[in-house]
């Protein structure tokens, strides 16, 4: 397997169990119009969509509200309303890729507002991320060594030339950029004298030249009066970064599983070449054989963001949206608290999503969804619109296995989640039974 270009064969149909997985790995669970539409548009015409959603008129009042909701959270200078906001956008996008890459950028750039302590400077920070997205990450990491939350969670403000403080160069060497065991304590050193003088005025990114230290650095072999624009030149430009790059986008998109050494280094190789363009890397990824090869179906542990918004997205609950502050309380609660990542690392994801208390927790999180206690007044989820849509009759197999294909992507739902002996008596309930069963499941636990 490779990154070229993957095409359907016998072997590997375009089918439901690929649709459902594209769409969960680069943005969130489909709804089953939206899974009709991919299957008659193929893989390339999905992709094409993925890439560049329609920027009409649902977009622009999509981001007006969006807009609205994230100004009255920093106006009322309150984190809930702002992780509200957030789910907000995840869950009413109409552009999922950019609120997935944003998340991804979120936990690289680990930052949290536990000591920003400033609600202004998180949501900037988040808008700056999903700005530079998809774009080069040069431009990325700039905005964001210049982002005041940044410089705040980083001490930045504190580097002056008689006294360097070393966490922002460390942590932009170690984290953001070469990786560990790519530069020595001589280059973080010399890497905190070159940022000496950034900080703020009020609320900007400032310079203060007095407090720079001017005189000559050597940062990875390479000497002269360096300052951080030069210093954050060095790191773009040095080989172990697009290797950096890549292996944050391939965790991304697969999982704990990784992808080869060599791979990887493909990857960053062509990273390199196109300035680390990241849309470049995210569709090479999307397009290629080894994202859709059969070893890397349904092998990712799904965060409590995926498993919440996968929930919500594939019911079109967001037509008649819930709480999005009880969504993201929910979040919390599962061990993903949005704008408070655990540490400078970030969330480790993988296995550590799940344990004896998160599966309980996503249980009951399954159970309260369905029976309408994500809504501020308890309104238990209307199955009858869902039905209609899946053009099932009245038998229960058949609403087994539609269920199954719509929610876990998978065609043997009567096997999975039923013996099909029983014929409905309370229809809807046994809808929502069934739907917090598949919920529950393995399968939904998996992306």
């Amino acid at each position: 397997m490779s990154w070229d270009r993957w095409k359907p064969s016998k072997d590997q149909p375009w089918d439901l169990v690929r649709v459902v997985h594209l769409h969960r790995r680069a943005g969130f669970a489909p709804n089953w119009s939206t899974i009709e539409s991919s299957l008659l548009a193929g893989v390339d015409g999905t992709i094409d969509q993925i890439l560049n959603p329609a920027d009409g008129a649902t977009s622009q009042e999509f981001e007006s509200m969006a807009k609205t909701i994230g100004d009255a959270a920093v106006g009322a200078e309150n984190v809930d309303r702002l992780r509200a906001w957030w789910v907000y956008r995840m869950m009413m996008t109409p552009a999922p890729l950019i609120e997935r890459m944003t998340l991804a950028w979120h936990n690289h750039f680990a930052t949290s507002n536990e000591k920003v302590n400033n609600v202004g400077f998180m949501y900037r920070q988040n808008n700056l991320l999903r700005q530079h997205s998809l774009g080069k990450f040069g431009d990325l990491l700039k905005g964001v060594l210049r982002d005041p939350a940044m410089l705040v969670w980083l001490d930045a403000t504190a580097n002056r030339k008689e006294h360097p403080n070393e966490n922002l160069a460390r942590e932009v060497m170690e984290l953001f950029t070469l990786g560990e065991g790519n530069y020595t304590e001589k280059d973080v050193a010399e890497g905190a004298r070159c940022l000496t003088g950034w900080g703020m005025r009020g609320s900007q990114f400032s310079f203060n030249e007095h407090f720079h230290d001017a005189g000559s650095k050597t940062i990875l072999g390479k000497t002269s009066t360096w300052n951080g624009e030069n210093f954050l030149d060095i790191l773009i430009d040095h080989p172990a970064t697009p290797r950096r790059v890549a292996w944050r986008l391939c965790q991304n998109f697969f999982g704990e599983a990784g992808v080869e050494k060599g791979l990887l280094e493909e990857l960053a190789d062509g990273l390199r070449q196109r300035q680390l363009d990241l849309r470049w890397g995210v569709e090479t990824i999307l397009r290629s054989q080894l994202f859709f090869a059969d070893r890397n179906l349904r092998n990712r542990i799904s965060s409590p963001v995926e498993y919440v918004l996968n929930a919500v997205r594939s019911l079109e609950m967001e037509k008649e949206p819930p709480s999005t502050m009880l969504l993201a309380i929910q979040l919390k609660e599962l061990g993903q608290d949005l704008f408070h990542p655990p540490n400078v690392f970030g969330w480790p994801g993988g296995k550590s999503w799940i344990d004896t208390r998160s599966i309980i927790g996503r249980g009951n999180f399954a159970t309260a969804l369905l029976q309408g206690q994500m809504y501020q007044r308890t309104r238990p989820f209307d199955t009858s619109s869902l039905k209609a849509k899946l053009k099932v009759g009245s038998s229960r197999n058949e609403l087994i296995q539609a269920l199954g294909r719509l929610m876990a992507g998978v065609d043997d739902g009567v096997e999975r989640y039923g013996d099909g002996s029983d014929v409905m008596t309370n229809e809807y309930e046994q809808i929502r039974i069934v739907l917090a069963k598949i919920l529950q499941s393995p399968e939904c636990q998996l992306i």
